[in-house]
């Protein structure tokens, strides 16, 4: 079996790592807050203390951090994990990052001789747990193909999009649409609430209608609840949000629904609930009907 080094144990990189060790795999981890590599070492991986202890050994490298500053640490920073990367190595990123910087790592991993894919996932959390993660993935058709088995140890569906830089384009995309979603559903449920009408009866019609979504299937219930427990926080769709909308100015590719939403999680993520789900976004239409989603008034 091959061994995987995995650098990120956050959110979606400690239980990505954790399909991999029943899988299985050798794997190495590096975290930069430690403690949180403990479980891991529990469960046999080996723990490096930094990026390039990690990828010293390591056939497959697999990179889950939260944003372009901290993969660029990461990459190349002090005990990077370039300064040890060996030819032959193949370093999968499935953080969602710019195509700028994917070009740049892509560009630097071949200098060294390795090869590199990136591979952003869809699926936030409780697809990360139970290893049925959607991978979008650009780079070479060869490269990918001797590293399906250890996506296919984290994932349930693996799709090639095309050249480098292919996955990032399409994750912004991606996170386009569920961000403008999100907003739609809470701004539904602000109309029904506002006027009194049951959430729960709304959302039912929701699912069993043509406005319906994977937000109003993954969120819907959690709106309802007042329950915020972060699957994939606001002030992370709000990055994403805001390198799609790099993306299409660079294209010059008009996306006024994506410039609403993104203003939107602004305000969430101004009013506080940045490190809260991301459906916490339907706090600020909460604040301005003056009531919970999720007390409906009787008629």
């Amino acid at each position: 079996m091959k061994t995987v080094a995995v650098i990120g144990l956050g959110t979606m990189g400690a239980p990505m790592a954790e399909n991999l060790l029943r899988k299985g795999f050798a794997v190495t981890v590096y975290n930069r807050t430690s403690a949180k590599a403990e479980p891991l070492r529990a469960m046999g991986a080996q723990v490096a203390a930094t990026p390039a202890e990690a990828a010293a050994h390591a056939d497959v490298v697999l990179t889950m951090v939260s944003n372009d500053h901290s993969i660029e640490q990461v990459y190349y920073g002090d005990h990077g994990l370039l300064e040890t990367t060996r030819p032959g190595t193949t370093i999968i990123d499935s953080s969602t990052i710019s195509p700028s910087l994917v070009a740049r790592l892509a560009a630097d991993c071949s200098a060294k001789g390795a090869s590199f894919l990136d591979a952003p996932v869809t699926g936030s959390k409780p697809a990360a747990i139970e290893g049925t993660l959607v991978f979008m993935v650009g780079g070479d058709t060869a490269v990918l193909e001797g590293a399906m088995d250890v996506l296919e140890a984290m994932g349930r569906k693996i799709i090639h999009m095309g050249p480098t830089g292919s996955g990032s384009i399409t994750k912004l995309a991606h996170n386009a649409l569920v961000g403008i979603n999100n907003a739609a559903l809470a701004e539904g449920f602000s109309i029904v609430a506002k006027a009194g009408v049951n959430p729960t009866a709304f959302l039912d019609v929701v699912q069993n209608g043509t406005g319906g979504s994977r937000a109003a299937d993954l969120k819907g219930q959690k709106i309802i609840a007042g329950n915020f427990d972060n699957q994939f926080s606001l002030q992370l769709m709000l990055k994403d949000l805001k390198l799609a909308s790099r993306l299409t100015e660079d294209m010059q590719s008009p996306s006024p629904m994506l410039d609403a939403a993104k203003s939107l999680f602004q305000m969430g993520q101004t009013a506080g609930y940045g490190e809260e789900d991301l459906c916490a976004v339907v706090k600020m239409y909460e604040q301005w009907i003056g009531r919970s989603i999720g007390q409906p008034t009787d008629k």
